[in-house]
C-alpha cells in the first residue's frame, strides 16, 4: 500500500466522535448542530442534484448511506431529492459500521418517509456486503485513514458499485497557517454553536445544558470541526488513493461540488460502472 499512497497533505489527527467511549448522546448532540450548519449552506439541495444525476444514469432507486452514525444530512437530501419528477419513491438506507440503537429507533419506527436504518454492521470497506443501490459516503471519509480510504475505492470498483464521497469543506490552507489561526477559529465555531442551538429540532434539555452551562458540546464541536480540515484529502491526495484504479469497466471523477449558483462547496469524488 506504500507504493500506492505517498506522502499526502491530509494528517491524521483526532476527533472526539471518533473515540469508542464518546457518549452517543454528546455525538447526536453534535451532529444536530452539523445539520444546522449545512442547511445553512445548502449542501442537501447541492448533494440532492448530483444524487439525482447519478441516480438517473444508472436507473437506481434506493441509496446506501455509508457511516451514517447519527443521521447527518441525509434525511434533509431525502426531502430534496422527493422534489425531483421522477424520483419521489427513491427510498434511502443508512448503514455504519456500529449501529446506534437510539438512530434505529428513530428511523425505522415511521416507514413513509422512505428511510431506514439498517440493524446489521457495514464496513466500508467490504462494500459487497451492503444492500443494493448507489453507495454514498457523506462528511465522513476523512475520517479513514489512507490505507482504509484506498480499501473502500477499490471496494467499490471490485464489486461494480456506484459509489459518491462528499466532504463539505475543503483542505485548501497551508497547514502551518491553520494552526496559527485554531484558537480564533475555534472561538469563533463556539460562538457559532450558541446562535444555531435554538435552531435544533427537536431541541432536548441535553443539548441546552451542556451548551449553556456546562459547554462540552461547543468545545467538542469545535475542535472536531476544526480537525476535520487537515484530515480531509485534497484532489492531489485522492489522485494518490487512485493510482492504479480505473479501468475499461469502471471510471472516477474527481473535483469541487458547486451549487447552482456556481459557488464552491466542498469536493466529491464519484466512481461508476461503465
Amino acid at each position: 500500500m506504500e507504493s500506492v499512497i505517498g506522502k499526502m497533505k491530509r494528517i491524521q489527527l483526532f476527533e472526539f466522535e471518533d473515540f469508542g467511549w464518546f457518549p452517543s448522546w454528546l455525538r447526536v448532540c453534535m451532529t444536530n448542530l452539523i445539520v444546522i450548519l449545512q442547511k445553512m449552506v445548502g449542501v442537501p439541495e447541492l448533494l440532492a442534484t448530483m444524487i439525482a444525476d447519478v441516480l438517473k444514469k444508472k436507473s437506481l432507486t434506493n441509496i446506501v448511506d455509508l457511516g451514517s452514525g447519527s443521521g447527518g444530512v441525509m434525511p434533509e437530501v431525502m426531502d430534496a431529492l422527493h422534489k425531483i419528477k421522477g424520483l419521489e419513491q427513491v427510498t434511502l438506507t443508512m448503514t455504519d459500521i456500529f449501529p446506534s440503537a437510539e438512530m434505529l429507533k428513530k428511523f425505522n419506527t415511521e416507514t413513509l418517509d422512505k428511510i431506514s436504518y439498517n440493524e446489521t454492521s457495514i464496513d466500508a470497506t467490504n462494500i459487497a456486503t451492503a444492500p443494493e443501490g448507489l453507495k454514498t459516503m457523506v462528511n465522513c471519509f476523512h475520517h479513514m485513514p489512507p490505507k482504509k480510504a484506498r480499501a473502500i475505492l477499490e471496494s467499490a470498483q471490485r464489486t461494480n458499485q456506484s459509489l459518491l464521497i462528499y466532504e463539505m469543506g475543503d483542505n485548501n490552507i497551508p497547514l502551518l497557517i491553520w494552526w496559527l489561526l485554531l484558537p480564533l477559529s475555534l472561538v469563533i465555531l463556539i460562538i457559532m454553536v450558541l446562535f444555531m442551538t435554538p435552531f435544533v429540532k427537536p431541541l432536548t434539555w441535553r443539548q441546552i445544558v451542556f451548551t449553556y452551562l456546562i459547554p462540552i458540546i461547543p468545545i467538542c464541536y469545535a475542535w472536531d470541526g476544526q480537525a476535520s480540515l487537515p484530515r480531509m484529502y485534497t484532489l492531489k491526495d485522492l489522485d494518490q488513493l487512485l493510482q492504479g484504479l480505473g479501468s475499461e469497466n469502471y471510471t472516477w471523477e474527481k473535483g469541487h461540488a458547486k451549487k447552482k449558483n456556481g459557488k464552491k462547496q466542498g469536493t466529491y469524488l464519484l466512481g461508476l460502472p461503465i
